[in-house]
């Protein structure tokens, strides 16, 4: 927190060192995950640290399911064969667990944006190569809901990544043309019906989107319901390819990595 409040301060660069000591000791940094004290600004306590699962093992390429048994790289698990998404990939930073949800909470309920700039680091990891060029777009609130609450927190963290990992943010790329009801607690095909046809690429940005990468940005990825909706509205305006980018990803209990 300190760190982030003599960012906005007006201070040279000398002035800014004097000063640092006393904003750490009065607002000192704090972990994002429980607020303990920490060294540093944006970094996480030891505890906190060790409880995130990092998706870093053997996946399936396309969605990102863990797959134990890979046996190469581009293995591919079976929901993704029986059912290929209209994304190319989906990379996430870490497995949803208490953590990895109280940080997402924080940022879309707490009103915590300094959170985005927490989740940017690890998810421009994982999304590798895929930033180089592409069109940063995030999943869209409808407009309501985004009147209600006063920010997008999907649209918070994509401009975060973009300030680590590069890439072109385009924020009101992607339109959610109607409300739908929360999703929490319904199933994969009841999800997938409540946002069929929600967005579409706003009208003055489609010729942008032709033949371009679009890396999608979102905070959770549960059962790609909205994720497989707006690839879909990419694609339809022209969007070479989609690819998917988390902070966190619902990973079924047999798949978890042990």
């Amino acid at each position: 927190m300190a760190a982030s409040v003599l960012a906005r301060l007006p201070l040279a660069g000398g002035l800014a060192r004097l000063v640092r000591p006393v904003l750490n000791y009065a607002l000192p940094p704090r972990c994002p995950g429980c607020g303990t004290v920490v060294v540093a600004d944006r970094s996480f306590c030891l505890a906190c640290w060790q409880a995130l699962d990092f998706l870093a093992g053997s996946a399936c390429a396309v969605c990102a399911e863990p797959l134990p048994l890979a046996l190469h790289p581009g293995a591919t698990c079976g929901a993704c064969l029986a059912e290929p998404p209209p994304f190319a990939s989906m990379r996430a930073a870490v497995a949803y667990g208490p953590i990895a949800r109280d940080l997402a909470l924080k940022l879309k309920y707490g009103r915590r944006p300094g959170v985005a700039a927490v989740m940017a680091p690890p998810m421009v990891r994982a999304a590798g190569e895929a930033l180089d060029g592409a069109l940063v777009v995030p999943v869209p609130l409808h407009r309501g809901r985004l009147w209600r609450r006063g920010y997008n927190q999907a649209a918070l963290i994509a401009r975060a990544v973009v300030r680590v990992g590069g890439g072109e943010l385009a924020v009101d790329l992607l339109q959610r043309r109607r409300a739908s009801a929360t999703q929490r607690g319904l199933g994969r095909r009841a999800r997938a019906a409540a946002v069929a046809g929600a967005f579409r690429v706003a009208p003055h940005a489609r010729a942008g989107v032709k033949d371009r990468r679009v890396v999608l940005v979102d905070d959770v990825y549960t059962t790609g319901a909205t994720a497989r909706a707006c690839a879909r509205a990419l694609r339809r305006a022209g969007a070479r390819e989609v690819r998917v980018l988390c902070w966190a990803r619902v990973v079924r209990d047999d798949a978890a990595p042990r």
